[in-house]
C-alpha cells in the first residue's frame, strides 16, 4: 500500500490523500458503504459501480466468519470473487460485534468465547484465529481484534481493556508474520486505538499504535452513545499523535455531520450502518437537511429527493413516487432510498475532498453544517 498527501486545508486538520490498494485507488476522505455478509444491503453490485462508485467497501469478519464460513470462501478464490465485486474491500475484526453480544459472551486474556446470534452455537475468537478468518476473506484492509468498550465506561475497566487490546495487537502482528497471503495480493493491516472517552487513555494508546509501525490507523470505541462533542474531543486528542504520513480511520461514525466535523480533524476513513439502515426506515440524507419521505406532506412533491446532488439517482423518481413505495410498502422504495442516501455520503466526501484541494474547506463545511442540520 502506498499513501500520499495531495493538500491540507489551512484552518482545520482537513487532509486530501491517496491511497493506492490492491484493487484501485482510494481517494481520501472517503466513506465506506458496509456490506457486512457480503452484500451492501439492497443495492446491486453494478449499481454500487455505476451509481455510488466507492472506492473500497466493508465486510464484516464476525458474520462472514459464520456464513458463508470461512471454507467457502476460501473455495470461491476469497470475498471478492464470491461477490463478484472487483474494487477494495476492508474487513472489520468482529471486536465490535463481540462488543454487542454482551449477554452471551465471556471476554479473558486468551480471546473471546461467544454464542453465535444465529443459533447459539459456541465459538472462540483469540487475535490469532481472527487473523486466519481475515486472510481466508481476503480484504484489501484487515483490522486488528481489539475490545469495544461500552459507553459509559468505568476508568480502570476502559484502562485494563486498552492494555488488553494493545497485547492483542502484538498477538495479530506477531502471527501474521507466518501467514502468507491467499490470493496473490497484499493485504494492508491497521491496529485500533481504543481508551473509552478517557483523554489520557485515548493518548497512551495513540501513542502504542503509532509506534508500532503499521500502514495505516484506526480509531475504535467511539460512536456508541457518548455524545458528539466527546467523539470530536477524542479524535481530536488521537488525531494529534497518530503519523500524518498514514491514513487515519474512525471507525462507524457516522451522520454526515460527523462526518465533516472529523474530516476537520484529520480523519480520512469511515463506516457506518446509517445511510443504508435509515433509507429503508424512509430517512433521506441530502444537501439541505433530512428528509422523513413516509410522510404526507411529500405526498403531492414531485420534485427530485436533492436538486443539487442528483447524479446518483435517475431524477424520473420523484418525492411523490417515493412516498407512495414506501405507503404500499414496495421493496423498490426501500432500494431507491439506499442508492440515494449512499450516493449523497459519497458526494459528501468527494466534495469534502474539492474544496480542501480548493482551500475553502473550513468555510464551505460550515455552511454545510448549518444546511444539514434541519428537518425538512
Amino acid at each position: 500500500m502506498t499513501f500520499t498527501l495531495s493538500a491540507k486545508d489551512k484552518e482545520t486538520q482537513a487532509r486530501a490523500g491517496t491511497m493506492q490498494l490492491a484493487h484501485g485507488v482510494v481517494e481520501t476522505p472517503i466513506f465506506m458503504p458496509v456490506g457486512t455478509v457480503g452484500t451492501v444491503k439492497g443495492v446491486h453490485q453494478s449499481e454500487l459501480k455505476e451509481q455510488i462508485k466507492p472506492d473500497i467497501i466493508l465486510g464484516n469478519t464476525y458474520h462472514l466468519y459464520l456464513r458463508p464460513d470461512t471454507h467457502i470462501l476460501e473455495k470461491a478464490g476469497g470475498l471478492h470473487k464470491f461477490m463478484n465485486w472487483d474494487g477494495n474491500i476492508l474487513t472489520d475484526s468482529g471486536g465490535y460485534q463481540v462488543y454487542s453480544l454482551s449477554a452471551n459472551r465471556k471476554i479473558k486474556e486468551e480471546g473471546v468465547k461467544f454464542k453465535s446470534h444465529i443459533d447459539g452455537s459456541i465459538h472462540f475468537f483469540t487475535p490469532e484465529r481472527v487473523m486466519e478468518i481475515q486472510r481466508s476473506i481476503g480484504a484489501d484492509i484487515i483490522m486488528a481484534f481489539d475490545e469495544c468498550t461500552p459507553y459509559p465506561c468505568d476508568y480502570h475497566y476502559a484502562k485494563r481493556s486498552m492494555h488488553m487490546t494493545h497485547r492483542w495487537l502484538d498477538r495479530c502482528m506477531n502471527h501474521l508474520e507466518n501467514l502468507p497471503y491467499r490470493y496473490g495480493f497484499e493485504q494492508v493491516f491497521f491496529p485500533i486505538v481504543q481508551g473509552s472517552t478517557y483523554k489520557d487513555l485515548r493518548r497512551q494508546s495513540a501513542e502504542y499504535i503509532a509506534s508500532v509501525g503499521a500502514q495505516g490507523n484506526a480509531i475504535g470505541g467511539l460512536s456508541v452513545g457518548e455524545p458528539a462533542e466527546e467523539m470530536y474531543a477524542m479524535t481530536e486528542v488521537v488525531t494529534a499523535i497518530l503519523p500524518e504520513d498514514k491514513p487515519r480511520y474512525l471507525m462507524g461514525v457516522g451522520t454526515p455531520i460527523n462526518l465533516l466535523e472529523n474530516i476537520a480533524l484529520g480523519i480520512d476513513m469511515f463506516d457506518c450502518v446509517m445511510p443504508t439502515r435509515n433509507a429503508r426506515n424512509g430517512m433521506l440524507f441530502t444537501a439541505h437537511g433530512t428528509i422523513n419521505i413516509k410522510n404526507k406532506k411529500w405526498a403531492e412533491d414531485f420534485s427530485v429527493i436533492d436538486p443539487e446532488a442528483i447524479t446518483w439517482v435517475d431524477t424520473a423518481y420523484s418525492k411523490a413516487y417515493l412516498r407512495h413505495l414506501f405507503t404500499v410498502n414496495e421493496m423498490l422504495g426501500k432500494q431507491i432510498a439506499t442508492i440515494h442516501n449512499l450516493g449523497f455520503y459519497l458526494w459528501l466526501v468527494r466534495e469534502a475532498r474539492k474544496h480542501i484541494l480548493a482551500g475553502d474547506f473550513a468555510s464551505w463545511k460550515k455552511t454545510m453544517v448549518v444546511q444539514m442540520d434541519k428537518r425538512l
